[in-house]
């Protein structure tokens, strides 16, 4: 007998000698899955990512989009790709090496160099695929030819305790307590302490702007004062504030401008201007030896042309053309925290545009989640390994193009709902 691959067991002819093979467990595994409310994966019906969503017959209010701003329900961006698509097509050509860049590519690359004032940028296809990018090219080694080689292997990474998924799983190569380091989170004392071990060691120090799944926002100056004090390299993961923060008059321009002070810096497309596609500015030199270095540019394709452009495009809007755009967003994320304020719901402190709300259990959060669908209302529960264990989180992204009444409805079943769930 031997295991199949639900974890039940099959005969196999003439195979009757042996131990037997462990069971594999994905049926139980799987149901369990089932159990806590993760069994059905949903998927839209129409255009996804917008304030209302069709999905399995149904009109819900969708509360879960990270394409915030809605910029591809206009005209002219849409026009934009359209455009695009019609001269430069939709292939990628290939890597980066080969004949993976157009135009477009050179043009939101240049784009972002402007608007963050770095020498160079580089475009992966996604925001993941620029993490892992990094992080490998800059803890191998690597010999192109004689005498053209770069030895990475003795550099050590310290990373903020809460940074990513796609971060730590681009250091799963590398050996914790070896070349592998934590500060706590948002911690610019704790960082300087880890660093004091470190001190004789080629050293890069990893962190977010804005962290998804609370809303804080890093210190970042203190942060790169660190850095800077003890010889580090720093990279930033901006995957969540990238053309919203920045200017003095909105908030957690401070921070921001200590951002800009960092070595490396990672830049998502998917939320802002809601497209896939990931970009990391800094030196020049670094940059364009890490093209290569990284090999995620050198065996994945780019983002297409037409995404390219876009992005381009929606970069131009956001910074100089209708910078009102955000302003106006983030007013209506304010009264929206206001609003919630209100009603005494534990959210968590920082009040970025991550409006995220403490639940509770896994199964808690996902009977929260089943109640509001009842009612027509999208929202996301994030629970392990997005959360931390028994932890769910209901973390909410306001559409700039969410209606009064879409935010009155969320309201009312919150008020429902909130002493049923111990909100």
């Amino acid at each position: 007998m031997t295991s199949t691959v639900d974890g039940s067991t099959a005969a196999l002819p003439g195979n009757t000698a042996g131990p037997a093979a462990p069971a594999w467990r994905f049926g139980e595994f799987a149901e369990g899955l089932r159990q806590i409310g993760l069994g059905h994966m949903p998927h839209t019906e129409g255009m996804s990512g917008i304030p209302e969503v069709m999905m399995g017959g149904r009109k819900l209010v969708n509360f879960a989009p990270v394409n915030f701003l809605n910029l591809h329900s206009r005209e002219d961006v849409m026009g934009v790709f359209t455009d695009a698509a019609r001269t430069y097509g939709l292939a990628t050509g290939g890597a980066r090496i080969s004949q993976g860049v157009t135009k477009p590519h050179v043009d939101m690359e240049a784009e972002l160099c402007r608007i963050l004032g770095k020498e160079r940028a580089v475009g992966y296809a996604t925001g993941l695929v620029a993490n892992i990018g990094f992080i490998h090219g800059m803890s191998k080694s690597i010999k192109w030819t004689d005498g053209l080689e770069m030895d990475h292997s003795d550099v050590v990474f310290v990373y903020d305790r809460e940074s990513h998924w796609s971060l730590w799983k681009a250091a799963d190569h590398l050996k914790y307590g070896e070349r592998l380091f934590s500060f706590k989170h948002n911690n610019a004392e704790d960082l300087e302490k880890v660093l004091q071990r470190l001190q004789g060691k080629r050293v890069v120090v990893v962190f977010e702007s804005v962290y998804s799944l609370d809303g804080s926002v890093a210190p970042m100056h203190d942060i790169v004062d660190v850095c800077e004090r003890y010889g580090a390299l720093s990279f930033v993961d901006d995957a969540n504030g990238f053309l919203v923060y920045g200017p003095a008059h909105r908030p957690f321009a401070e921070e921001y401008a200590g951002m800009l002070r960092s070595t490396f810096i990672m830049v998502s497309l998917k939320k802002a201007v809601g497209l896939e596609g990931g970009l990391i500015v800094g030196p020049n030199d670094p940059i364009f030896s890490l093209e290569l270095l990284g090999m995620t540019s050198a065996f994945t394709a780019q983002v297409q042309p037409p995404t390219a452009a876009t992005a381009a495009y929606a970069m131009r809007l956001l910074t100089q053309d209708e910078p009102k755009i955000v302003d106006n967003y983030l007013d209506r994320v304010e009264k929206f925290r206001g609003l919630l304020s209100e009603e005494g719901v534990r959210l968590y402190p920082t009040p970025s545009i991550m409006t995220s709300l403490h639940v509770g259990s896994e199964e808690k959060g996902m009977r929260l989640k089943a109640k509001f669908l009842e009612h027509g209302y999208r929202i996301p529960i994030y629970v392990f390994p997005a959360a931390k264990k028994n932890n769910s989180v209901m973390r909410l992204i306001l559409n700039a193009s969410h209606t009064d009444e879409h935010i009155d409805g969320f309201m009312t079943l919150l008020r429902k709902f909130k002493g049923e769930f111990d909100l």
